[in-house]
């Protein structure tokens, strides 16, 4: 692969914007970041340049989720959130059944880093045997796991190869035990579906546990609400979570799980280099209106997907997201009011330093991995680069409005 140089961009840097930028690559990295270049083989026309975005939380998209368990799945739900952005993303399982889990697992071990074209993996988020089952969620009812020796091994052996997330809520059996194990041998750990109260919280993170899965979402503020004659009102994860400065969180920001103003106290008090964005997207995204699986085809959790988002089939209740992280970053910036540097951080080096890749990927830096996302004056996804090669967006020589 030669140079490529890119011109006239808006580039947007962790803290800032830089109109009238250049960058350059070569052997698929960053080789130049800088000021103006009177020549190029890319002329943005002020349109944005970012770093492609870092997804921690996914579970599908264009029809197919990862735990349909095929290497076809994988792939499909890849090249659905290449299109909007993501360059990067820890594929995250669901509720399920042992042979499931364990095919979700061989499949995040042969693919990782291993697909051209799409997304890469960059490692597995391991997400449902240990959650506390009334804190399932939209879920599917299936296998809730008291952690052992014997399952613990079995799900953790990826974890000497790529960054193995695994969640765990911290009321649930043996849960100490499972993170002082396994956090020596290098698993990273999350709370999340849980209804912990504030003291466990404050005990996991002894333990370890350094991040909490979709703020505001299947936590303690649910479980307040079975508790209304209980005196004195208790805290629970969510207080924790804005509490606790080791922790860091995330959001699902597409306009429905959470509103303007959650997302505004989110952003104050964990600021952007503790919050991250997360789709949490599952299959139905770019799918029309209709009922989906949530979960693997055929034995997963129906959902509906309508107006921008997944619901219960009762339709009483939010079941996953179907926007991608474009939207996110859309909806943190104008919705939120959040600079769009800090939201594009949000989406971009914060999860990268959240799961430890920081060095290859998440900003505009020489030598990271060329990981590019091109957005025009309305933050719509026009060119997406992984490694350098293009992929998703719309060819090159397409007109591209330029940036305010």
């Amino acid at each position: 692969m030669g140079v490529t140089i890119f011109t006239n961009a808006t580039l947007v840097l962790p803290d800032r914007l830089v109109p009238n930028g250049s960058l350059s690559v070569a052997h698929g990295r960053i080789a130049t970041v800088g000021g103006p270049q009177p020549t190029g083989d890319i002329d943005l026309g002020g349109a944005y340049l970012a770093p492609g975005f870092v997804d921690l939380h996914v579970h599908g998209g264009d029809g197919a989720d990862f735990m349909d368990g095929t290497p076809e799945a994988f792939r499909a739900v890849c090249h659905c959130h290449a299109r909007h952005g993501t360059t990067s993303l820890t594929p995250t399982s669901t509720v399920a059944r042992m042979g499931q889990y364990l095919r979700f697992l061989e499949l995040c071990d042969r693919l990782y880093d291993g697909m051209a074209g799409v997304a890469r993996i960059v490692g597995c988020h391991f997400y449902g045997p240990y959650f506390a089952r009334p804190a399932r969620g939209c879920h599917p009812d299936q296998e809730f796991l008291t952690p052992d020796e014997q399952n613990a091994d079995a799900f953790t052996r990826l974890a000497d190869r790529m960054p193995l997330v695994v969640t765990v809520a911290p009321e649930i059996p043996n849960a100490e035990w499972l993170v002082r194990t396994y956090s020596r041998r290098g698993v990273r750990f999350n709370a999340g579906h849980s209804y912990a109260a504030f003291p466990q919280v404050e005990a996991a993170v002894g333990w370890g546990v350094r991040h909490v899965d979709h703020l505001f979402c299947a936590m303690s503020d649910r479980a307040r609400l079975r508790q209304t004659q209980t005196f004195p009102m208790r805290a629970g994860l969510m207080e924790a979570t804005l509490y606790f400065d080791e922790l860091t969180t995330e959001v699902i920001a597409d306009g429905k799980h959470l509103s303007p103003e959650l997302l505004r106290l989110a952003y104050k008090l964990k600021g952007p280099d503790r919050l991250a964005l997360v789709t949490d997207s599952m299959r139905a995204l770019d799918m029309p209106d209709g009922e989906y699986w949530f979960g693997a085809e055929g034995s997963g959790e129906k959902i509906v997907k309508r107006d921008g988002v997944g619901v219960t089939l009762e339709g009483t209740a939010l079941a996953s997201a179907v926007m991608g992280m474009d939207h996110c970053v859309r909806t943190m910036h104008r919705g939120a009011g959040v600079p769009l540097p800090e939201a594009v951080r949000m989406a971009s080096l914060t999860p990268a330093r959240i799961l430890g890749i920081d060095a290859d990927v998440g900003s505009l830096e020489v030598g990271k991995r060329a990981d590019l996302v091109v957005m025009d004056a309305d933050l719509e996804v026009k060119q997406v680069y992984v490694g350098g090669y293009q992929t998703g967006g719309t060819p090159p020589q397409s007109v591209v409005r330029a940036a305010r």
